[in-house]
């Protein structure tokens, strides 16, 4: 069986990921693409380096699925290959750093790959303010979020929400994110693993 949490940066997937692993005996499973080649370039000239870079990343996650798929043990994991496409890949395309040709070339290759695997069994969605977001980055400290404009977390809150409802083919669960702390209230993290179980298991 396999599990995907999703949503935008500071929604708290990881966490979620964490203790969903450790509830169920699931196998947690991270981003594997800590490290891109092409990033540095990248930043120094968005328009020349977002397709290898987008390419490299897409390669990476359909590994990811390809192991997921061959495991014998129930998986957990933190963002899929298909938020990076729909959400981050088509935020890139829609900011003009990728031309059409190349994102065509990208989405014919993303569809042909994803193809010869299934699609996970259950997607979490931890739908979250802007605010609340903004809170948590706050948070955690990561140096290199501090600075990261408002207005990118809301847009990439509306292609979350535009890829949840429109795009993605799969069952979801969508948690309001903002109005539990499952990390320290074991009773709002009980709300959410009831109605795992009721999706999952047809429990309550």
């Amino acid at each position: 069986m396999h599990i995907a949490i999703a949503g935008n940066i500071g929604s708290g997937k990881t966490t979620l990921t964490k203790m969903l692993a450790k509830k169920y005996n699931w196998l947690p499973r991270f981003e594997s693409v800590d490290y891109n080649p092409y990033l540095e370039d990248y930043y120094k000239d968005l328009k020349r380096w977002s397709f290898p870079m987008e390419i490299f990343f897409l390669k990476e996650r359909f590994k990811d699925l390809l192991e997921i798929s061959k495991c014998d043990k129930h998986v957990v994991q933190d963002r899929s290959i298909y938020e990076g496409v729909y959400v981050f890949t088509a935020n890139n395309y829609a900011m003009g750093n990728l031309d059409d040709r190349d994102f065509e070339t990208y989405m014919e290759l993303f569809k042909d790959l994803t193809d010869v695997v299934k699609i996970p069994d259950l997607m979490i969605y931890l739908r979250s303010s802007v605010s609340h977001l903004v809170a948590n980055i706050e948070k955690r400290g990561r140096s290199y979020e501090q600075k990261m404009p408002l207005g990118y977390l809301e847009n990439i809150n509306k292609r979350y929400d535009d890829f949840i409802m429109k795009k993605y083919k799969g069952k979801v669960l969508v948690i309001d994110a903002d109005k539990l702390d499952y990390q320290h209230n074991p009773k709002d993290f009980g709300v959410i693993t009831d109605k795992i179980d009721r999706e999952l298991f047809g429990l309550f």
